[in-house]
């Protein structure tokens, strides 16, 4: 990806994090990268295109360092696990703006049908990347037993981020609830089946 674009898509997530999807506009986005709107509409078509692409920069930031080098031991495979959930909330203005720009795209998801698929599909490459990093960490796990893990996990970041944004929680607060939540799981399978995980 271009400096360009990247600065754009910094820009998108920045203006989402300030002021939400609804009052994101893709002049905002346009002054604060220091670029035309025009060359917005060049590379996004529209709006939704910008969001879409905003969510999925969010997600490549966040995921950049989701694979375990292959020289870690077993308990560094675990240790690395770990991080990738612990370090979706941290005091850290980048995971905090990604994370209030990630939290507003999936609300608004729910009102704005052209945010849902792209939001699946970012989820879905999440659960994949937790997934093998469990599988990584841990041995016998099957890969169905790793899938549902990680949709459990993930989910649970998602929850207690906003409580973590919305400052009703501490960081420190909603590390020990996922340590004991990553703990819990990994004392005890998950069903392995979708429907008896409900």
């Amino acid at each position: 990806m271009s400096d360009k674009l990247t600065k754009i898509l910094n820009a998108s997530t920045a203006c989402i994090a300030r002021n939400g999807v609804r009052g994101m506009r893709v002049n905002d986005v346009a002054a604060e990268a220091g670029v035309s709107a025009g060359l917005l509409y060049y590379h996004f078509t529209d709006r939704a295109g910008l969001l879409a692409a905003t969510l999925e920069h969010i997600n490549k930031q966040v995921s950049k360092d989701d694979a375990a080098p292959s020289t870690l031991d077993a308990e560094g495979r675990k240790r690395h696990f770990r991080h990738l959930l612990l370090d979706e909330i941290k005091d850290d203005a980048d995971v905090r703006r990604n994370s209030v720009a990630w939290n507003e795209l999936r609300a608004c998801s729910i009102f704005e049908s052209e945010l849902a698929e792209p939001l699946s599909q970012t989820t879905t490459e999440w659960n994949r990347a937790i997934a093998r990093a469990i599988l990584d960490s841990s041995e016998g796990t099957s890969t169905e037993e790793a899938a549902v893990t990680a949709e459990i996990l993930t989910s649970l970041v998602e929850g207690i981020s906003g409580r973590w944004l919305n400052g009703f929680i501490t960081t420190e607060h909603a590390h020990s609830l996922l340590t004991t939540a990553i703990d819990a799981l990994a004392a005890a399978r998950p069903a392995t089946s979708r429907e008896s995980v409900v």
